[in-house]
C-alpha cells in the first residue's frame, strides 16, 4: 500500500518527511515484522524491535520518539478505527457481500464445511483484518454484529426470511438431535434441539444463497453447554451422570431456556441461578448470584438433576467447586 493511500484512508498525520513510499504488509506483532511492513504499535515497547527488524513505518498513538527519520511515522487518534477504515475499503474493493446474524447462527456455522467464497467471520478485530484482508473478491461473510463491528461493512444485509424448509426430528434428548433435513438422515448429532430453530435458519440461508455446504458431526457450542458432573462436582464423560450443569453465557437467552427445559425434563428437579440483575419471566427456582462464590454455594446447598447458570461459562469449574477435606489418621 502506497503511503499517499494510507493516509488518506485513515485520516492519520505523518509527522516526518520520510525516504519510503509505500508498505507492504501490515503487521501486529513487532517479532514478525519483516523489511517493508507497516507496523501498528498497540504496545510502545515493541516499537524498537519492529524498527530493527525493518519496519517502513510505525503507526502509533499519543507521543512517540522518532528514532530513525527514513521511515515513516504516522500518528492516529485510534488504532482500531484506523484499521477498521482500512477494512472498509477493502470489503468495498472486493466487493463483499455482508450479511448480519445472532450470535447462536454465527457459531453454528464455524461448524459446517461450505465453499471457498463463503466466510464465518468470527475474532477479534486483529484477527479479523487478518481474514479479510486477503479475502477473495465477492465473498459472501455472515458475522454477529454483538461480537463484530458492522462498520467495517459499507452496507450489511439481513438473513432471507423466506418459508424455512423445516428440520424434521426424529429422535432427541436434551443435549442431541437425530433429525432429517433435505432427506439426509443426521444420526445423534451432539446438537441440542433447542438450536435446532437456529440451525433451520442457517440452512435455509445457506439454500436461498446456492451456497454448498456438508454438516460435519456437530461439538458443543459455548452457549447451553451441558457439563455431567458427580456430587463433588467434578466432570465426568458425557451422559454418565444424573446430575448436570448448563452454562449460558448470554443472559438474553435465560427465558426461552427456562422454557424449553420446562416443556422438555418437566420430569426433573431444574434449578436456575442467574446475576443479581437479570429479572427473568419467573420466580420459581431462581437463585441470583453476585459472584462465583454465591454460584459455588447454591449448587452446593440445593438438589437437582440440572442447573442452568446463566452469565458464566464452564471456565468456573476450573476451581474445584467442593474443596477436599484431608484425611489424618492416628496409628
Amino acid at each position: 500500500m502506497r503511503l499517499e493511500n494510507f493516509l488518506a484512508l485513515t485520516q492519520a498525520t505523518l509527522v516526518n518527511e520520510p525516504c519510503i513510499h509505500g508498505f507492504e504488509n501490515i503487521i501486529f506483532e513487532a517479532s514478525k515484522v519483516k523489511r517493508g511492513d507497516l507496523f501498528f504499535a498497540y504496545e510502545n515497547e515493541s516499537i524498537s524491535l519492529a524498527v530493527a527488524n525493518g519496519a517502513y513505518g510505525i503507526v502509533f498513538e499519543g507521543e512517540n520518539r522518532i528514532s530513525d527519520t527514513e521511515i515513516a511515522w504516522i500518528k492516529v487518534q485510534s488504532l482500531d478505527t484506523a484499521l477498521k477504515k482500512l477494512l472498509r475499503f477493502k470489503m468495498i474493493e472486493k466487493e463483499v457481500v455482508a450479511y448480519e446474524c445472532n450470535e447462536i447462527v454465527l457459531k453454528l456455522s464455524l461448524q459446517i464445511i461450505t465453499q471457498e467464497n463463503f466466510l464465518s467471520l468470527v475474532g477479534d478485530l486483529k484477527t479479523v483484518f487478518r481474514t479479510l484482508w486477503g479475502i477473495q473478491s465477492r465473498t459472501t461473510v455472515l458475522f454477529c454484529p454483538a461480537l463484530t463491528d458492522s462498520g467495517i461493512f459499507a452496507s450489511v444485509k439481513t438473513m432471507p426470511k423466506r418459508p424455512f424448509a423445516l428440520i424434521e426430528i426424529m429422535e432427541q434428548t436434551l443435549f442431541e438431535t437425530s433429525f432429517i433435513y433435505d432427506d439426509i438422515f443426521y444420526e445423534r448429532q451432539l446438537i441440542s434441539p433447542f438450536f435446532i430453530s437456529y440451525l433451520e435458519e442457517l440452512l435455509n440461508f445457506f439454500k436461498t444463497l446456492k451456497i454448498n455446504y456438508k454438516l460435519k458431526k456437530f461439538t458443543p457450542i459455548d452457549h447451553f453447554e451441558a457439563v455431567f458432573v458427580n456430587k463433588k462436582f467434578e466432570i465426568k464423560n458425557f451422559g454418565t451422570s444424573e446430575k448436570v450443569l448448563i452454562f449460558e453465557p448470554n443472559s438474553e437467552l435465560i427465558d426461552s431456556q427456562i422454557l424449553f427445559l420446562e416443556r422438555h425434563a418437566s420430569w426433573a428437579n431444574i434449578i436456575f441461578i442467574a446475576p443479581q440483575y437479570i429479572k427473568p419471566n419467573r420466580s420459581d427456582n431462581i437463585f441470583s448470584y453476585k459472584n462465583e462464590k454465591d454460584i459455588t454455594d447454591i449448587l452446593k446447598n440445593n438438589s437437582f438433576h440440572f442447573a442452568l447458570i446463566v452469565g458464566v461459562d464452564k471456565s468456573i469449574l476450573n476451581k474445584p467447586l467442593v474443596k477436599q477435606t484431608q484425611l489424618t489418621m492416628d496409628f
